[in-house]
């Protein structure tokens, strides 16, 4: 068996003794805002995709899992909520932007996921669309409350 010298192979990156301890931080709120104008079907479907992908970025905001009265055990659910916005399709193009804009991590569904079933077809009408031009049928604001909650302070509950 021979030993390997990875010394010079992979530099050793400084850590600070604080960077070191601390764990990840995490959001302090989270947002979902859906295009008001989706019938209850659609607006369902876009929340979903979005908040799939939120647990995917964010895996620490899944809590402990639920455990009943009978010792069953149910999965973690987010502790700190997701409340669920309406807003014109108008509007969540600038909410995006401005969610940017203040340090938010965005999550966005533009319209094509619901032009079709295809991921491959999905993702080549997106490449097709400059940035500016993308329209959404969901964002999703992750992030510190307070600079978030100046992004969506006016918008209520979607339905």
């Amino acid at each position: 068996m021979t030993s390997l010298d990875t010394s010079s192979t992979f530099p050793t990156l400084p850590v600070t003794r604080d960077a070191a301890d601390r764990p990840p931080a995490l959001p302090d709120r989270c947002v979902i805002v859906v295009d008001s104008a989706l019938p209850p079907g659609l607006a369902a479907n876009a929340a979903a995709v979005v908040a799939l992908t939120i647990g995917q970025r964010h895996p620490g905001l899944v809590g402990a899992p639920l455990v009943d009265a009978s010792g069953h055990s149910h999965p973690g659910l987010i502790p700190i909520g997701i409340a669920v916005l309406g807003a014109t399709q108008d509007e969540l193009s600038a909410i995006r932007q401005k969610g940017a804009d203040a340090g938010c991590d965005i999550v966005d569904f533009p319209v094509q996921g619901q032009q079709t079933t295809n991921y491959a077809a999905f993702r080549e009408a997106v490449a097709g669309v400059p940035a500016p031009d993308l329209r959404y049928v969901a964002v999703a604001l992750i992030g510190e409350r307070k600079p978030l909650g100046k992004v969506v302070s006016k918008l209520g509950l979607l339905g």
